[in-house]
Formats: structure tokens, sequence, C-alpha cells
């Protein structure tokens, strides 16, 4: 009897000692659990043709991890509307899958559909590569272009490879004319396509733009190239902070230099709301068949600056064009109104251009955002380990004093006995 006793108190401490080395792993947030359920939480659909195969020897991106605490607030981490109490519904036609509208001085978000669901942003990852260019190159610093960049698949500017032209030349036909041949040949200029990426997915980390990843510079789709209504409004609110973007996105009409002494040629913005909306602050169009048509751009009306994100949208029954400036007077009436917002886009502070050129290589092209995120995932595993761990010997040691006392009873009764 004594010693099936000593035996059963003996695997009773072994397994105190099993639960105090074993980590605690805590519980995603409800925000979470929510988003992740949501359509497109983690990937956009599928492709549909080969654009995003990976090149011979490497693997697709993982997708980017779904933050335990949603960007901007709980709400946005819904999949469907998302609006303030007793307001109006949007304004239809509406195609775009996911959307959202925020005032830009205060960030706070009017209104939304699924804003953290990942779609393609097409071009409007020039928005990134702008912001990025703008922090590291000299707007007069003369870039000769080579013939891959010239090469790209258009839209383009018409640049010649060989030919001089400005950085301010380059980001005026990037952001008026969506041109992918200038993205290639102002990405050359920062150090290479995969060195672009890389500084592209960082700056993009750093703001807090967690849904986003480059995977090219031009907005072409890629393996592993994803944003979302959110972080474009994130990325958008920020980039109207830096005059030289306000300049490229504002302009309506350029002479742009011709190659090799030959006469300059115009240039017109192509966006339409420059001459359809009264206010218009300037935007970003963009469209690949991944991604179909998506757009952001700004109004400013009565001392108000309102914005207005939409991805994955059709040009029929009427054009994006028209749903955007529909959106922008919904957007104005829910402002008007005051009614209350459903979120709140926060910028995380940026690095300097200094800490932006120091950052340590290693990461390759479009898989930056994975290798980095990883890193950091795994940073924050460590830390949430150790503490875990801290809690679980603090259980183990309760649970040893707990049967040492019953040992010492044990053996007392056995004695009494």
């Amino acid at each position: 009897m004594h010693t099936a006793r000593i035996r059963g108190l003996v695997i009773a401490v072994l397994a105190g000692l099993v639960v105090a080395s074993a980590p605690l792993v805590p519980a995603a947030t409800p925000a979470a659990r929510a988003q992740s359920n949501c359509p497109n939480a983690t990937l956009p659909p599928p492709p549909v043709d080969e654009s995003e195969e990976p090149a011979p020897g490497q693997r697709a991106p993982a997708p980017l991890p779904v933050p335990t605490d949603t960007p901007g607030g709980g709400r946005l981490g819904e999949c469907g509307l998302v609006l303030p109490q007793g307001a109006p519904r949007p304004p239809q036609p509406l195609t775009a899958k996911n959307w959202l509208i925020q005032d830009l001085d205060s960030g706070q978000v009017l209104a939304a559909r699924h804003p953290h669901g990942r779609q393609r942003p097409a071009s409007l990852i020039k928005t990134l590569l702008a912001l990025v260019v703008i922090d590291e190159l000299d707007a007069e610093r003369v870039v000769r272009p080579t013939k891959e960049d010239a090469d790209q698949e258009c839209s383009c500017v018409g640049i010649e490879a060989g030919s001089p032209y400005t950085v301010h030349d380059l980001l005026l036909g990037l952001m008026m004319e969506s041109g992918n041949d200038a993205a290639h040949a102002l990405a050359t200029a920062l150090g290479g396509v995969p060195e672009a990426l890389r500084k592209m997915n960082r700056l993009a980390r750093r703001l807090g733009a967690t849904d986003t990843r480059a995977a090219t510079p031009s907005g072409l789709d890629g393996p592993g190239m994803v944003t979302s209504a959110y972080d474009q409004a994130l990325l958008y609110r920020y980039a109207l902070t830096k005059p030289r973007y306000v300049e490229a996105v504002s302009t309506r009409r350029i002479q742009f230099p011709g190659a090799r002494g030959e006469p300059s040629y115009p240039v017109t913005n192509d966006d339409r709301l420059h001459t359809e909306y009264p206010g218009f602050l300037g935007g970003k169009t963009g469209f690949t068949s991944d991604a179909r048509h998506t757009y952001v751009g700004g109004a400013e009306r009565d001392g108000r600056r309102i914005s207005v994100v939409l991805l994955r949208g059709e040009q029929r029954p009427i054009k994006l064009s028209e749903q955007a400036m529909n959106m922008l007077d919904y957007g104005f009436r829910l402002a008007a109104a005051d009614t209350r917002g459903v979120g709140r886009v926060t910028t995380a502070p940026p690095p300097s251009p200094r800490s932006t050129r120091t950052q340590a290589a290693g990461d390759e092209g479009n898989e930056t955002g994975r290798a980095d995120n990883g890193r950091e995932t795994a940073a924050r595993a460590a830390g949430d380990e150790g503490q875990s761990t801290n809690v679980g010997w603090i259980i183990g040691i309760v649970i040893l004093v707990a049967v040492a006392t019953g040992v010492g009873i044990a053996l007392t009764r056995d004695e009494q006995l």
C-alpha cells in the first residue's frame, strides 16, 4: 500500500514537471479569428494566367501572416460592409470587392467593405515605389535606362535605352502615364529590381502596411503580389505628405523629353477625375488580368479631404472612375453628417532614408516579405514562448509544492496507521 502510493505521487511529480516545461500558447484574439475566416484573408483569388508562376528552382512566397490585432481597429477585420450605425448604404452600381473611404486629415475610416481582404494592387503599387524613390533618389539625378528597362510590357511612357532622363521625369511618367518602363528604370536606379523590391517591402512593413508585398516594381503580377484596401489607403495618405508625390499625381499634362535630342512629346495624366471631379487631389489607376481594375484617389470639398480605394472592380455597368466619383460623394455626405467612423488608418513612424539604405541585405527579390516577416514572427514567438514558459514553471512549482505536501501527509498517515 505504502509503495503504491509513493509510486503514484512520483508520477504526479513528473506530470508537474511536464506541465511546467510546456509553453502556454495564447489564443488568437476574436478579431483575428473572425478575419481569418473571411474570404481572401491571406491570399487573393487564384490567378487566371501564369503570371504568378515562380521562376524555375524557386518556390512561391508563403502568405503574409494575419496580424493578431486588426490594424485600424477591430471592425476593420469584418468581411462585409463596415458602416457607421444609421449610415445609408453606398451608392450602386459598385463593383469593387474591397473598398475603403477615409478622412485624409484625421485618418478616420468613414466606411469600408472587407478592408483587409487581400487582393492584387496592379499599378497602385507604384505609389510604394514612388515613396522609395522620393526618399532615396535626387530629383535631378540623370538615369540612362537599360534595354530591359525600355522593353517592359506596357503601359509605357516611351523611354528609350541609353537616353538621359532625370528622376523627376521618370517619376512623372510613372504616376501620370503609369509607365511600367519608368518603374523598371527607377528600380534599376535604386540598385536593381531585387533591391528595389526589398526597399519597397521594408517600407511597407515599417509604415504598417501588413497586407502588402510587392513582387514587381510596376504592379505587373508576380509571385506573392498582394495588398488590401486598408493598406492602399494608408500608403496614399502618407504619400500626400510628400510634395514630389503630390506634384506627380496632380499634374495633368507635361512635355516628356524625347530620346537622343528628339522633340519632347505630350504626356497626359490617365486619371479622368482630373477633369471630371471638382477639388480632385490626384490618384492612381491600375489594371491587370489577375487584379482586375483598381483605384485610389482623393478630393477636397468645404475644407474636408476624403479619399477612396477600390480593389478588384469592373468597368461595367459603369466605369470604375464613375464609381470612384460616386464613392467620394458618399464619403463627403458621411463626413458632413459627422457620423462616427468605423476605424482609423494609422501610419507607423517611417524610417529615415539613411536607416533604409544601411539595412542588412540578404533577402531575395520578392521573397523579402516572407523572410523578414518570418524573422519578426519568430522573434515575437520566442518572446511569447519565454513568457509562457515562465508562467508554466510557476504553475509547475505550485503543483510540486502541492504534491510534496501530499507526500508528507501520506507518509504521516502511513506512520499513524
